[in-house]
C-alpha cells in the first residue's frame, strides 16, 4: 500500500524592500562644474605646457619640436639649479617656522581658549593679498626708514639690511610669509585637534600627565593625518612663492632670493623662452610630485590612530 507524499507548505512571498536610492546622477551633476573648471584651468594648461616643453616655442616664432633638448639644457643650467637650491632653503625655513608656531598656537587654543575673536584675528593676515603683505613688510624692513630698524636703533643696535643683505634676505622673506600664513595653518591644525576625543585628555590628566606629555603622546600621534595634509599643502605652496619676492627683492641681492617661480617667469616673459620655461615648470611638477609622495609615505597619512 503506497501513501501519497504530502505537498510542502506554501510560503508567503517575501515582500521586496524599498529600492535603494541612487544618488550618483545627482552627484555627477554637482561635480560637473568642478570637473569643467579643472579641465579648463588645470588639465588643459598642463597638457599644453608638457607639449611646449618639447618645443622651442617663443612669443616670436611658431613652436618647433626639439624633443628633450630643453630638459638636457636644464640639467646643465647652473641658474636653474641655483634657483632650486634657493627655493629649497626657503621651503625649509618657511615650513619649519610656520609649522612649529602654528602647532603651539593651535595647542594653546585647544587647551586654554576657544575664542572666536582670537580665531578671526589669527586669520586676518592670511586674508591680506600677498602683494600688499610684501609692500607692507618692505616698508617695515627698510634699512633707512623702516620701523624695525628704528626700533633696533632705539635699542642701541645697528641697522640691518633685511632685504638687501644676501645672508638676511631669504630668512626675512620666510618670516614675512610665516607671519602671513601661520594663522591659517594654526586653524587647520586646531580643527584637527577638535576631532580628538576629549576623554583621552581627561584619562591622562587623572593619571597625572601634564600638558606637555599629553601633547606629545596624545595630540601629535592622533593629529598625524591632518598634520600630513598641512605639510603637503605648505610644501606645495612654499615652492610656489613668487609675489612676495617679486614685490620686495625681485630676486636680489646677488640672486639670493631668485626662487624657481621667478626664474620660470623671467625665462618666459623677459627672454621669451616659452619652451624652456615650460620644461622648467614640468621639472618642478615632477619634483613636487616626488616630494609629496615621500612625505605622505613617511607620515603614513592614510592611517589614523583613532581607528
Amino acid at each position: 500500500m503506497t501513501t501519497a507524499l504530502a505537498a510542502p507548505p506554501r510560503t508567503a512571498p517575501v515582500a521586496a524592500g524599498p529600492r535603494r536610492r541612487d544618488d550618483r546622477r545627482a552627484a555627477w551633476l554637482f561635480l560637473l562644474p568642478v570637473l569643467f573648471g579643472f579641465a579648463v584651468f588645470y588639465l588643459y594648461p598642463t597638457i599644453r605646457g608638457a607639449w611646449f616643453s618639447l618645443t622651442d616655442y617663443s612669443l616670436l616664432n611658431t613652436a618647433g619640436f626639439v624633443g628633450t633638448d630643453n630638459y638636457a639644457q636644464l640639467a646643465t643650467d647652473h641658474q636653474f639649479w641655483n634657483s632650486m637650491r634657493v627655493t629649497g632653503y626657503y621651503v625649509v625655513l618657511n615650513i619649519g617656522s610656520q609649522t612649529l608656531i602654528a602647532l603651539c598656537l593651535a595647542a594653546l587654543m585647544h587647551r586654554l581658549t576657544r575664542s572666536v575673536v582670537l580665531r578671526a584675528t589669527l586669520l586676518l593676515p592670511w586674508l591680506v593679498p600677498n602683494v600688499t603683505v610684501g609692500l607692507l613688510w618692505m616698508w617695515l624692513l627698510d634699512a633707512n626708514l623702516g620701523f624695525v630698524n628704528h626700533l633696533l636703533t632705539a635699542l642701541g643696535l645697528s641697522n640691518q639690511g633685511f632685504l638687501t643683505d644676501p645672508r638676511l634676505a631669504m630668512p626675512s622673506i620666510a618670516l614675512i610669509n610665516t607671519w602671513a600664513y601661520t594663522g591659517y595653518t594654526a586653524l587647520l591644525l586646531y580643527a584637527g585637534m577638535l576631532q580628538i576625543p576629549q576623554h583621552l585628555y581627561e584619562s591622562a590628566a587623572l593619571d597625572g600627565a601634564g600638558e606637555l606629555r599629553m601633547f606629545r603622546q596624545i595630540t601629535l600621534p592622533l593629529l598625524r593625518p591632518v598634520l600630513a595634509l598641512v605639510l603637503v599643502v605648505s610644501l606645495i605652496g612654499s615652492f610656489q612663492i613668487f609675489d612676495t619676492v617679486a614685490v620686495t627683492t625681485k630676486g636680489d641681492p646677488a640672486g639670493a632670493t631668485r626662487v624657481i617661480y621667478l626664474y620660470i617667469y623671467e625665462q618666459a616673459f623677459r627672454y621669451f623662452h616659452m619652451g624652456y620655461a615650460s620644461a622648467a615648470a614640468m621639472a618642478l611638477v615632477l619634483v613636487l610630485g616626488l616630494l609629496t609622495y615621500v612625505q605622505m609615505r613617511l607620515l603614513r597619512a592614510s592611517r589614523s590612530d583613532l581607528a
